[in-house]
């Protein structure tokens, strides 16, 4: 042929030459076509076009049923966690607080009000911390041989002060004095000599606050009844009498940090807990295998996605001389497998972090139940992209994506006036008001107001020691709800309304068309159809493409 074509005329050689351009250009997009075709199936689609098995949809199934199945069983051993903390901080309280009611007064666990009262109070510490294991009815124990009871107290420089003069002579400069008490110190005679030292004898003018820390251990044996193996916890306890305020009010604050510890060595004679242990650590194997292999196809999907939005782009290009739009190229990228692969990431980094605490090598409770209970919850959303393909289906996802940007815009607006209002409350409100007293309390309490939650508590509540004040909360509160809910909110809810009906509008007369769909709308799958046989994919061979309308949208 090519000989043949040196021996034509030029003109014929050139509109042969032309007609071969042609003819190649027609079959590159009658291939990018078909693919494109393809790369827009849903599972059930592609597996009638070319018998391809949907291998991502099964294993989006199977990771549901098993990443369920592991969270269920960590969050069940997270509460016996979590119950045990906080059971031991409320038997704490009452072992090291004299006088606790079982609950708390504030955001401090009790106050008092006299001087005898701190001194009661600051040996009944010291008493109760002595005979720990004669009073506690739990598994506690001291931390170690020199450990002990540390007790510092925090005080202005001298000074004088006479209230009935109206006068005061004072250095604001502190100074700390520590003295440290070991239980076996406790136990002799020695104790009774530093507990009459002037150390105790406390001048509560310039006293500012009192601080008592302490370590104990102990050891949750109910994880045994879960056919768990047991964890040592060590409990770091701060006891705080605070007199800042020299108000003849001294509030006293008890922390407790608690740090979970491998047990060093322990011996539990129990076959059934060890296979239970066993297990259950297969089991979380093999949930990182499965995200692994959902991974690896996720990723293939997105490259090869790229792959062919660079073939359209570039065809685009050479035939009709002009660049694809924005909109088009992100039909390419699909935020869903985007979404599963994070999922994936989570759980195999959830799953190392728990068999790792299965084997009492790692004790980080909070992080691995953050990464599995995200995951998990990327995990079901992630099922919403297979039933969008369908039009019945598909209306939540469209009127996200529709009032998305609107919503983004509307709220950077009304976060303004709520900021404005937040602020407004704290400084206005604060003092007479208990929701109102820093700023994280006073943006949830206008949050609950806006959903309608606990209006006539938060009217009520307010101090009426200042008529001034008690004028300017009615007239505060009553414009934040008014502006809110009844104009601000319907606002809201009508943009996400509006899209909704955007949508409906759209399904019932066609989405707007753009290039990718006019490139793709003559284009007939006829080829892809075969005849159906048997399969034991029910959802596939049970719905034809003619069953749904469906949208071209990732």
């Amino acid at each position: 042929m090519e000989i043949s074509l040196k021996y034509l005329p030029g003109g014929r050689a050139a509109a042969s030459g032309n007609m071969m351009a042609q003819s190649d250009l027609d079959l590159k997009e009658a291939a990018l076509k078909e693919d494109l075709k393809f790369y827009f199936m849903n599972p059930c689609e592609k597996y009638r076009a070319r018998r391809q098995i949907p291998w991502k949809l099964a294993l989006q199934i199977l990771k549901i049923l098993m990443v369920t199945t592991q969270l269920v069983f960590f969050g069940l051993s997270n509460q016996l966690v979590v119950s045990f903390k906080e059971e031991n901080t409320v038997a704490f309280k009452h072992l090291f607080l004299k006088g606790y009611s079982g609950v708390d007064e504030d955001d401090y666990s009790c106050s008092i009000y006299t001087q005898q009262d701190a001194y009661d109070s600051i040996f009944y510490v010291i008493n109760q911390y002595r005979q720990l294991k004669n009073v506690s009815l739990g598994t506690l124990g001291y931390e170690h041989e020199g450990s002990g009871l540390k007790i510092c107290k925090q005080q202005y420089k001298k000074g004088t002060m006479l209230p009935s003069n109206d006068s005061l002579n004072i250095d604001v400069s502190t100074e700390t004095e520590c003295m440290f008490l070991k239980p076996q110190e406790l136990a002799g005679k020695k104790a009774e000599l530093k507990l009459n030292s002037s150390f105790f004898s406390l001048e509560f003018y310039r006293l500012i606050q009192v601080e008592i820390t302490f370590k104990l251990k102990g050891i949750a044996l109910q994880t045994i009844h879960a056919r768990e193996l047991p964890d040592c916890y060590a409990f770091q306890n701060t006891i705080t009498f605070n007199n800042r305020a020299h108000s003849g009010k001294i509030k006293i604050y008890f922390d407790s940090d608690t740090d979970i510890q491998e047990c060093k060595d322990w011996h539990i004679v129990s076959p059934v807990l060890q296979k239970n242990t066993q297990y259950i650590l297969a089991f979380d194997g093999f949930v990182i295998l499965s995200c692994f292999a959902s991974l690896i196809l996720c990723t293939r999907s997105i490259v090869l996605a790229m792959k062919l939005q660079k073939r359209f782009v570039n065809f685009f290009l050479e035939k009709y001389k002009r660049h694809v739009c924005h909109a088009d190229r992100l039909e390419f990228i699909n935020g869903w497998y985007v979404l599963v692969i994070i999922s994936d990431v989570m759980t195999i980094i959830g799953s190392i972090l728990k068999m790792e605490i299965k084997a009492k090598n790692l004790t980080s409770y909070d992080v691995c139940s953050i990464l599995l209970g995200t995951s998990t919850l990327f995990v079901w959303v992630g099922v919403i992209r297979y039933l969008g393909y369908f039009q019945t289906y598909n209306v939540l996802i469209l009127t996200m994506q529709a009032s998305l940007p609107k919503v983004l815009r509307f709220c950077c607006c009304a976060g303004m006036i709520y900021l404005g209002y937040t602020f407004c409350g704290w400084i206005v409100l604060g003092p007479y008001h208990e929701k109102f007293e820093d700023l994280n309390t006073v943006a949830e309490c206008l949050f609950s107001l806006v959903n309608g939650d606990d209006m006539f508590a938060t009217f009520a509540q307010i101090q009426q020691k200042s008529m001034l004040v008690w004028m300017f909360s009615r007239l505060y509160l009553y414009s934040f709800i008014s502006l809110f809910i009844y104009m601000i909110l319907s606002l809201f809810i009508a943009l996400i309304t509006d899209s909704y009906d955007t949508i409906k509008k759209y399904q019932q007369n066609g989405f707007p068309v753009t290039d990718l769909h006019e490139f793709l709308k003559d284009h007939s799958s006829v080829g892809y159809r075969k005849e159906r046989t048997s399969m034991p994919l029910v959802c596939c061979c049970g719905r034809q493409q003619s069953d749904d309308n469906l949208i071209l949208i990732n």
